[in-house]
């Protein structure tokens, strides 16, 4: 093989790894489900948070996260954290960070990348929106529940997702009460842009987002 075959050939090898390493879907650790503080505590503790530091979540954090959101807590029976409607388990949960856009599989533990672009700025209309390291878009799966691509979703049959999301959210501040971290739920989301960036299909509604972080002291 000559210098110049040889030359493509490894080239070829690093874009390759380039490519791959921008498509990573991310391993959490196992979560931690003991510790924490008292629920009396962090039910006292609860608060909403709109001033955050730049600082990143550790994966342990993330885990932690989003197994208290929306994780199994039973898995013989497939069963989570939070209640759903007639267990149709509908609401996905996507995670915003600054590697791109991931899909929280609770059964694997994994967040699947959708893609490595930062969508974080299109996740709601506050500034600092754009800067926490994570953003949470609760997104209701209509399928689920028998809704085709093209079928039209009236408000009154998102009742349920609502609620269940609801539920999720209060879980999320139960945890950041619980591990000194901070959050705000959202409604002031720019749906029309965010979804296609997220690559939804018509009957996957944004409900509403969610941003994390460490608050500012």
């Amino acid at each position: 093989m000559n210098n110049k075959l040889f030359s493509l050939l490894i080239l070829s090898i690093f874009i390759a790894g380039l490519t791959n390493v921008r498509s990573q879907d991310i391993t959490l650790p196992v979560p931690d489900k003991t510790g924490g503080k008292p629920l009396m505590q962090a039910l006292n503790e609860r608060q909403t948070t709109r001033t955050f530091t730049q600082e990143n979540l550790t994966l342990q954090q993330l885990s932690d996260l989003l197994w208290a959101a929306w994780g199994i807590n039973r898995p013989e029976e497939k069963k989570r954290t939070a209640p759903s409607a007639r267990n149709f388990q509908e609401i996905d949960v996507y995670v915003a960070l600054p590697s791109g856009l991931y899909l929280y599989d609770a059964a694997g533990i994994i967040l699947k990348q959708v893609h490595n672009k930062d969508i974080r700025a299109l996740c709601g209309t506050q500034p600092f929106v754009a800067t926490a390291p994570l953003n949470i878009v609760y997104v209701a799966d209509m399928g689920k529940l028998g809704k085709k691509e093209g079928d039209e979703i009236k408000d009154s049959e998102l009742f349920w997702s609502y609620a269940n999301t609801g539920f999720i959210a209060q879980n999320v501040y139960l945890y950041c009460a619980s591990a000194n971290l901070g959050c705000v739920i959202r409604g002031m989301v720019p749906k029309d842009k965010l979804a296609p960036e997220m690559g939804l299909k018509s009957n996957q509604v944004i409900i509403l987002s969610q941003t994390v972080g460490v608050p500012v002291k």
